[in-house]
């Protein structure tokens, strides 16, 4: 297991509460001993003009996901992870309806810096977007740092 401790889909969803992730109704739904698993439902807040998922909706549903699992890795009264670089190709559409199910697995996860890959599929399983997602892992202790208090 990758995880610095045991955690359920429900210990992360309030903290998407007036967030971008609670806005698109992203939902964590499955956690395994080396991948986290979300779905984000494409509706009218999360597709473009033709009606299929927008682009930048994949890319906050892959980082959410990459994010979250980054962040689950680390001791969070010592690291937080931020994101540096997210890499996203599109391939097919998701039409409105349909759900997104983003899978976020490990490249390498290092003292310093992470690196995850996301795929995206529809609802038959069905690549729709694969996802790079680099995260620093910052020291709060050595940078006297605080969490970020929730509104």
């Amino acid at each position: 297991m990758i995880w610095f401790q045991e955690f359920t889909p429900d210990d992360i969803q309030g903290l998407h509460v007036n967030t971008m992730p609670g806005l698109l109704d992203i939902t964590i739904t499955e956690v395994g001993d080396d991948y986290l698993v979300a779905e984000m439902p494409i509706s009218h807040k999360t597709v473009q003009p033709f009606r299929t998922m927008h682009g930048g909706a994949s890319a906050t549903l892959a980082e959410t996901v990459g994010s979250v699992a980054s962040q689950m890795t680390v001791d969070p009264s010592k690291n937080k992870c931020v994101g540096l670089s997210l890499n996203v190709s599109h391939i097919r559409a998701i039409p409105e309806g349909g759900k997104a199910i983003a899978t976020a697995r490990p490249f390498h996860i290092g003292r310093t810096t992470q690196v995850w890959d996301i795929q995206i599929t529809n609802e038959e399983g069905k690549i729709a977007t694969v996802s790079r997602l680099t995260m620093s892992v910052l020291n709060m202790v050595a940078n006297n740092m605080q969490r970020t208090p929730q509104k």
